[in-house]
């Protein structure tokens, strides 16, 4: 039983479950099954990681927004106790301001939030719609079955965040190819940290040319910071290879895989393909975000002192780790949380996390999202899946979510 100044009593070595979990074979868009069977017994359960540390898990909303707006709860991985995910930066050092607390966190990353302000987004829609709309064109204008993900998920994303960077978008296979080795959770350390290192280099040399000849762009703005002495070279290129990484990676995926749940809930997608309501198209954009997780390995940090929650108490040094995607099915706050209803209000979801460090690009990838849902369907209305379910092959092998390939036809 547990003890509310001891903590909880040990569990047996036996009783630890390994995370991260399975998902069930036939519910692809679910969190795994030992997830759900974990928020129902407690808020708080230790799990085994991969190097043996047995950090908490958090599987309900509130504790999880509690934690995360906690000062005592650190983003930096230098931080005792803090749980790994197998070296996924590959020995590089932190991903620039997300690994870091107040006030660094803070000084950094008020450098580059300008450009993501809903405001300046919005500046950009037009821009994102000709994107979509020339890549439905070339759909439309060529074979069938296409791949969504090569043809149309990867190119938008990629595209918008080249364009805000500064990067020549002729150079968008060699970083895409590097960043999906370095999210993918079966390559080796030594694999990420040469992708990693590759794509730095490539974006030192830009910050480089730059720091020589200023354009209007986010990567001049990045140099700037170099030159009034804010920041060094290596802060500049580590921010850079963030925005880079974060500004296509996530959004791709979401793409392809809200468009294949939606392809497998044919009311919902009817909704969607029938209606001229932004207001409809924003609440189908917030309701995949919370139904479908792909930062799926859950949010983890360090405590740095003693906090007493949920019955128990964390101790400082210990790790925790916030299961996002279960905390977005969690009852007490979503009804019917398993059911996709594009009609709901799910704009408390935690897809983008909470606190401080809530994702900066939200704003960005919102819009983005909100141009192809309310775009793609409506122009290929029979837009359809090319083969089974079955054919699909999921990313259980990377740190990100999403699908591999998504054959479609109409």
């Amino acid at each position: 039983m547990a003890n509310i100044l001891t903590g909880p009593e040990p569990q047996a070595p036996d009783a630890v479950p390994e995370f991260p979990m399975p998902r069930a074979a036939r519910c692809p868009f679910d969190p795994p099954p030992a997830l759900k069977d974990l928020q129902e017994r407690a808020p708080l359960t230790r799990v085994r990681l991969w190097d043996g540390t047995e950090p908490w898990l958090v599987t309900r909303y509130a504790e999880q927004r509690a934690l995360l707006g906690d000062p005592r709860v650190s983003a930096d991985t230098d931080s005792p106790g803090y749980p790994t995910k197998a070296n996924p930066e590959g020995g590089e050092g932190k991903l620039s301001f997300i690994m870091m607390d107040d006030p660094e966190h803070a000084r950094l990353r008020r450098m580059v939030t300008a450009p993501f302000a809903i405001r300046k987004v919005e500046v950009l829609r037009p821009a994102v719609q000709r994107i979509v709309d020339d890549l439905i064109d070339d759909l439309l204008a060529g074979p069938r079955p296409v791949d969504l993900v090569e043809a149309f998920a990867l190119p938008i994303p990629s595209l918008v965040i080249c364009e805000l960077l500064g990067v020549p978008y002729d150079d968008h296979a060699f970083f895409q190819d590097n960043t999906k080795t370095m999210v993918h959770r079966d390559a080796t350390p030594e694999q990420r940290g040469r992708a990693s290192r590759e794509v730095a280099a490539y974006l030192a040399r830009l910050i480089g040319t730059r720091l020589a000849d200023p354009r209007d762009d986010l990567l001049s703005s990045i140099a700037a910071r170099i030159t009034a002495g804010e920041i060094d070279h290596r802060q500049a290129t580590e921010m850079a290879l963030l925005l880079l990484i974060a500004g296509h990676e996530t959004t791709a995926n979401m793409i392809a895989l809200g468009t294949l749940a939606l392809l497998r809930h044919p009311d919902q997608l009817a909704l969607l393909r029938q209606t001229d309501d932004p207001g409809l198209v924003s609440s189908a954009v917030e309701e995949l975000l919370r139904y479908l997780h792909i930062t799926h390995l859950g949010r983890r940090r360090a405590v740095t002192a003693d906090i007493e929650i949920a019955g128990q108490v964390i101790r400082a040094g210990e790790g925790v780790i916030m299961a996002n995607e279960i905390a977005n099915r969690d009852p007490e706050v979503f009804p019917d949380p398993d059911r996709l209803d594009i009609t709901r209000d799910a704009r408390r979801h935690v897809a983008f996390g909470f606190g401080v460090h809530q994702c900066l690009g939200q704003p960005l990838a919102r819009m983005e999202l909100q141009v192809v849902y309310g775009t793609l369907y409506r122009r290929i209305p029979n837009l359809r899946l090319a083969g089974s379910l079955d054919d699909v092959r999921f990313k259980h092998d990377a740190f990100i979510y999403g699908v591999h390939a998504l054959p479609v036809t109409w």
